[in-house]
């Protein structure tokens, strides 16, 4: 019977059924303690098959990195309009990323954790996911600049490396905050959200004010 239904249900749908089993498998146990056994058992399909359609485990992982890197982009970037005022925009994106990341622990698992320490050729594809985040937080600091300078009549003094360094900073604490919050009982996402909101907005807004900290 099971491989009647196999033959009925048409590829996409059994192909994305293994895949979502690929997920779960590799963001629980890690890519090495994995196997095609569990995955092909969780998918309710024969090993043979899961071959057949993902091919060998390191073309599977990979394809489980980049579905669930590209979810993950599509989330943050269609939660963000670009005419909102630049605090809107970055609290869209906060709350659209810790929402994703909630309901998603196994895809954030294998993406933050499993490839990032099982070498390569799966960090780099991790590295590339993280780039595309960065520039994008970068060019939504970039429009905070840029609308208190036309608020103002100022521009706020943020060089591009500077912009650039607040990117990092916020991402990094994004990784860091996604994985506390899934481990934390009760801890919802728009909290998450908040309170990275609260500690990055504080200063930022202060950075475009013109009121930089300095050691004295």
């Amino acid at each position: 019977m099971g491989a009647t239904k196999a033959k009925r249900m048409p590829r996409e749908v059994r192909e994305q059924q293994m895949m979502d089993a690929a997920v779960q498998t590799f963001g629980r146990r890690g890519y090495r303690a994995a196997s095609m056994d569990d995955i092909a058992e969780l998918a309710g399909v024969s090993k043979p098959l899961v071959y057949l359609y993902l091919n060998s485990k390191e073309e599977l992982f990979t394809a489980c990195i980049r579905r669930e890197a590209a979810a993950l982009l599509d989330a943050v970037r269609g939660a963000v309009e670009p005419g909102l005022p630049a605090d809107r925009q970055l609290w869209a994106g906060l709350a659209a990323f810790f929402t994703h990341t909630a309901e998603h622990p196994d895809g954030w698992s294998v993406l933050h954790r499993q490839a990032r320490t099982t070498g390569e050729p799966f960090a780099a594809e991790v590295v590339a996911l993280r780039g595309e985040v960065v520039a994008f937080v970068t060019g939504l600091i970039g429009a905070a600049a840029r609308e208190t300078l036309a608020a103002t009549d100022r521009a706020p003094d943020l060089a591009e490396r500077d912009v650039a360094g607040l990117a990092q900073a916020l991402v990094g604490a994004a990784e860091s905050l996604a994985g506390w919050a899934n481990e934390t009982p009760g801890m919802t996402a728009k909290e998450t959200a908040a309170t990275l909101m609260n500690f990055a907005w504080a200063g930022l807004g202060n950075l475009m004010d013109g009121r930089g900290w300095s050691p004295g």
